[in-house]
């Protein structure tokens, strides 16, 4: 059974806490879908230490949902809420974000290797490799170019049918410019310049 996540990112009001405010601390800025609508178990497990397969050293694991949470947050439709704190929940600030260095690895793993045949470009099948390539994922990706054993930077072929790839597992290619995190780093991003970096935290919640 697959696991999604649902959550959204909150701001805290700038006059929380002061005499003149009788509001709730944090304010939802926005739900995270449609900034995000992908299912990426590496980027869970960098970020969240959800299905973390690859054994990233996880950057906010477990810390189940914040007790201020927004009530907008918890009366969301969905009840994500609901199923998160069953099924694990977490929070992060934007300073946390922001501060995760790009080169970060796990230890075993070095990249992942996806494919998917061309007349179907939908959801590609992944494996995690390390520096040997196991046989069965050659077996059907073929010999990969020179380039994608020690490329920074993903690198594509084709083998029969199949349009194959290899991206390097960092933290910079994980959660970079060809997935969605780039839309919800640009809203979290842009709320800090008024709100404060440690002013803008992302809540999700996984099922």
């Amino acid at each position: 059974m697959g696991t999604d996540i649902h959550g959204g990112v909150e701001f805290r009001h700038p006059c929380a806490g002061t005499e003149d405010y009788d509001g709730e601390p944090w304010v939802t800025a926005m739900d995270l879908w449609p900034l995000y609508d992908e299912t990426d178990y590496t980027a869970f497990g960098l970020l969240f230490a959800v299905r973390n397969y690859a054994g990233f050293p996880p950057l906010a694991p477990g810390r189940g949902l914040p007790v201020d949470l927004s009530s907008a947050m918890r009366s969301h439709p969905a009840s994500w809420v609901a199923r998160g704190e069953l099924d694990g929940a977490s929070r992060v600030s934007w300073r946390e974000l922001a501060s995760l260095d790009p080169a970060t690895r796990p230890e075993y793993f070095v990249g992942r290797v996806a494919w998917h045949k061309t007349s179907r470009p939908g959801l590609p099948r992944r494996r995690l490799v390390s520096h040997q390539w196991p046989a069965e994922v050659l077996s059907v990706v073929g010999v990969p170019p020179v380039e994608a054993r020690s490329s920074p930077e993903r690198v594509e072929w084709t083998a029969g049918d199949l349009v194959c790839a290899y991206e390097p597992l960092t933290a910079g290619a994980v959660l970079g410019s060809e997935t969605h995190w780039t839309h919800v780093f640009a809203v979290m991003k842009a709320l800090a310049g008024p709100f404060g970096d440690d002013g803008v935290r992302l809540v999700v919640a996984f099922d």
